[in-house]
């Protein structure tokens, strides 16, 4: 059994990924365009452009989601992505309470810790990177060393 979910955990880190980067940038779409129900706080609303650090956070999750989604730039965009919420953590929710629990940012912490995982595992399957990682591999080769494709 093991041998079979190893492999697949390219198959379901690539599922997680898009589930994380979707939902973080339905987050960043909801606060810009007051889609989804609009920013949290705002009963339907947008938060205004260039707030600090509301607009900035919210640029971040709509991008930084939309390329951890599509698996473009996962580790660059997780790693920006995880310091914001980080961030937004210590500067926001913290300040309430200590426990996440306490002060509402369970969903700050959880989106820090799951961008910070793909910082250190990559896109996994299903991935934009994984597929220029082939062709430019591909490309790299001397033409000797490139087998021919048999039809």
């Amino acid at each position: 059994m093991t041998g079979r979910l190893n492999a697949a955990q390219p198959y379901a880190l690539g599922l997680f990924r898009i589930v994380v980067g979707l939902l973080f940038a339905c987050h960043g779409a909801a606060a810009l365009f007051g889609v989804l129900g609009g920013a949290v706080g705002t009963h339907g609303g947008t938060i205004p452009a260039g707030t600090w650090p509301g607009w900035y956070a919210a640029a971040i999750q709509l991008v930084g989601g939309a390329l951890v989604l599509l698996g473009l730039g996962t580790r660059a965009a997780a790693f920006i992505a995880s310091g914001s919420m980080a961030y937004a953590y210590f500067d926001v929710h913290q300040k309430s309470a200590l426990w996440p629990i306490q002060n509402g940012g369970e969903l700050s912490v959880l989106f820090c810790w799951a961008f910070l995982l793909l910082v250190f595992t990559g896109s996994g399957a299903f991935g934009l990177d994984t597929l220029f990682a082939r062709r430019s591999g591909d490309q790299r080769q001397p033409a000797a060393e490139r087998r021919p494709v048999a039809a």
